[in-house]
């Protein structure tokens, strides 16, 4: 008669060889298996052709920039009260005083970017379009732009953010079809924000455009961009919000929503604040100019310190300019105002001389 083989279990072959040895390794148990699958039933889906999911959750979620804000409405709220402020001062004060902020922030935002152009390189460049060099032209060509665009037009977020944000970056095109992507995507984020303070939705366009723009110039379009809309929570006096007046504060955030935000507040505050001290110097500067030339004849005297208070630093050439005066006019006044006291010369050169005002 024939014997049944009977499978036996290796745990008791092994058990029948005798006591284990130093060399055996245990048997592999359910848990130290992790090239499998997991066994929930939702989570087979994941590891199906072609392989495992992409990470759908959103890149700037509303909802954690929300909480940011809610933690953050106290320095939020001095912020607004700051910028409130210096609102009300651009409204009263001169034109030349937004312009001459922006050339102010302007440049300062490039020892951020790299660019590194100075006042005065700036200054002759939008005035009067000299000084650039083969090294630096395409700095010089940002940082113009971002000048046009932080002292005059429209809003990005003019018309909504497709059309606006693709007229504001000078980018072509068409129709709705045409919006580049980039541009697409920054909408599509900003829609998300919606409901939130301008000073928060300024803070994640400038973080999400960083993280989606391809272009060289993303880092001052992104700075650009968020500071022209976060004015938006004023009456119209300040086309935008300083960011860089008191150093990079506001645009080395990192970190979670809480921190770049934090970072964002505290650093536009004090450029704001810094926007206004600066104010509050020129405006004095210009009564007592205007009194210390109040004996000098003609047309020139005037329109000079409209230029000196508009412009943080003058050339003859720009003054030429500014004054519609003759070389000679221009460059006998000037002298006129050192004599007086009323600005220095900050080149210490006998040719391409630059003076700003001695605040």
């Amino acid at each position: 008669m024939k014997s049944k083989k009977v499978m036996s279990d290796p745990d008791d072959e092994a058990a029948d060889l005798g006591p284990p040895s130093i060399y055996d390794t245990d048997p592999p148990e359910d848990d130290d298996l992790w090239f499998l699958p997991p066994e929930e039933e939702e989570s087979q889906d994941v590891f199906l052709p072609p392989g495992p999911r992409v990470d759908q959750r959103m890149l700037f979620d509303p909802r954690e920039w929300r909480e940011a804000q809610s933690g953050l409405s106290s320095e939020l709220a001095e912020l607004a009260v700051t910028f409130g402020a210096l609102d009300e001062r651009l409204r009263a004060g001169p034109e030349g005083w937004t312009h001459r902020l922006a050339l102010m922030d302007v440049s300062d935002l490039g020892w951020w970017t790299g660019d590194r152009i100075s006042v005065d390189r700036l200054a002759l460049w939008t005035g009067l379009r000299i000084g650039a060099t083969s090294d630096d032209v395409q700095a010089l060509f940002r940082a113009g732009w971002a000048v046009r665009r932080l002292t005059s037009g429209t809003a990005p977020s003019t018309g909504g953010w497709e059309i606006g944000l693709t007229a504001f970056l000078d980018r072509m095109a068409q129709g709705m079809e045409d919006v580049p992507e980039a541009v697409a995507d920054l909408a599509e984020v900003m829609r998300n924000a919606e409901g939130l303070h301008p000073v928060t939705q300024s803070a994640i366009a400038f973080h999400a455009w960083r993280a989606l723009s391809q272009s060289i110039g993303q880092d001052t379009e992104a700075a650009i961009v968020a500071a022209r809309h976060a004015a938006s929570m004023g009456r119209g006096g300040a086309l935008f919000m300083p960011l860089a007046l008191s150093g990079p504060g506001a645009l080395r955030g990192v970190g979670e929503p809480h921190e770049k935000l934090s970072a964002w507040i505290r650093g536009a505050g004090q450029a704001a604040l810094a926007a206004l001290l600066h104010l509050d110097r020129i405006s004095a500067w210009e009564t007592r100019a205007r009194e210390v030339t109040a004996d000098l004849s003609g047309r020139t005297p005037p329109l000079l310190v409209d230029a000196l208070t508009a412009w943080p630093m003058v050339s003859a050439p720009l003054a030429e300019e500014l004054t519609q005066a003759s070389r000679a006019a221009a460059q006998r006044n000037i002298d006129r105002f050192t004599r007086r006291g009323l600005i220095r010369e900050v080149t210490g050169q006998g040719r391409y001389r630059v003076w700003t005002a001695a605040l």
